[in-house]
């Protein structure tokens, strides 16, 4: 072995964009994931559904439903869809499952790769543009089906403010104000938000309306799975305020599942 086996290619060594997105595309484009080529025949491939995000007093919230499907086919009835982005902000995801949780993951990477290059934090819009980017690069293979159309949330230290974002397949990026859903039930989940959601919330009530609009969408959605209490599968639920990103217990959940479905049953809402 010779002493040159021991050190870094000079690819690593160079200086460059602060992006390891971009970083990547240069030294080893295969790991994008945009670049692939796909067969043209469509493919059946598991599918994130229903995504939700509300602004309350402190901060934002970003929650999911837990299910992935395949055409008709129910694929996976535990699927994580909402992830930190890094300290500050949150990712939910929509859409093609394996590209879009490729992309998170990446994304993660790339604002983590940032800080350490520049020293500082990126901005919230910063990051949002990013994630737009990264979803630009994949349109090619959305235009194959495989789509992926994230919702990104995340507290911004200048505003001192929770701030969501949304976008299409393009990699347009749009600012939404109050709240925000994505995914096949998003269109019922925005209906229940539009009537519980108002000024203010505190943190127990928007955790309550998110679940209140994920089990709207359950109703009349197929492809949106609902809470689960014979197996205790509950939505995710990040919050993300000036104290950080974390996430909901299932154990609190649990408490906030019952809550609702007792209400329901007081105005023969259960089905």
């Amino acid at each position: 072995m010779t002493a040159d086996t021991n050190k870094l290619p000079a690819s690593f060594l160079q200086t460059g964009s602060s992006s390891f997105t971009e970083f990547l595309a240069g030294h080893a484009p295969e790991l994008v994931p945009g670049s692939r080529t796909i067969p043209v025949t469509a493919v059946d491939v598991p599918h994130g559904t229903t995504i939700v995000a509300i602004a309350y007093a402190d901060g934002v919230l970003l929650a999911g439903d837990r299910r992935a499907t395949m055409g008709n086919l129910i694929a996976n009835n535990e699927m994580l869809k909402v992830f930190a982005a890094d300290e500050y902000s949150a990712v939910g995801i929509a859409g093609t499952a394996g590209t879009a949780i490729e992309m998170v993951r990446l994304f993660q990477v790339e604002l983590e790769h940032y800080e350490k290059i520049e020293g500082t934090r990126l901005s919230l819009v910063g990051k949002a543009n990013r994630l737009a980017t990264m979803i630009r690069g994949n349109l090619g293979m959305a235009m194959q089906g495989l789509s992926v159309v994230p919702l990104f949330a995340g507290f911004d230290l200048d505003r001192d403010t929770g701030r969501i974002f949304s976008y299409d397949v393009t990699g347009g990026c749009y600012e939404e104000h109050d709240f925000h859903s994505v995914g096949s039930g998003s269109l019922f989940a925005r209906g229940a938000l539009k009537k519980l959601w108002r000024r203010g919330l505190s943190r127990d009530e928007a955790v309550r309306v998110t679940i209140e609009a994920l089990y709207d969408a359950a109703d009349d959605d197929s492809a949106t799975g609902g809470p689960d209490l014979g197996r205790r599968i509950w939505p995710t639920v990040a919050i993300v305020d000036g104290e950080g990103t974390r996430f909901v217990t299932d154990d609190e959940l649990a408490g906030v599942v019952q809550e609702v479905l007792e209400g329901r049953r007081e105005i023969g809402g259960t089905r």
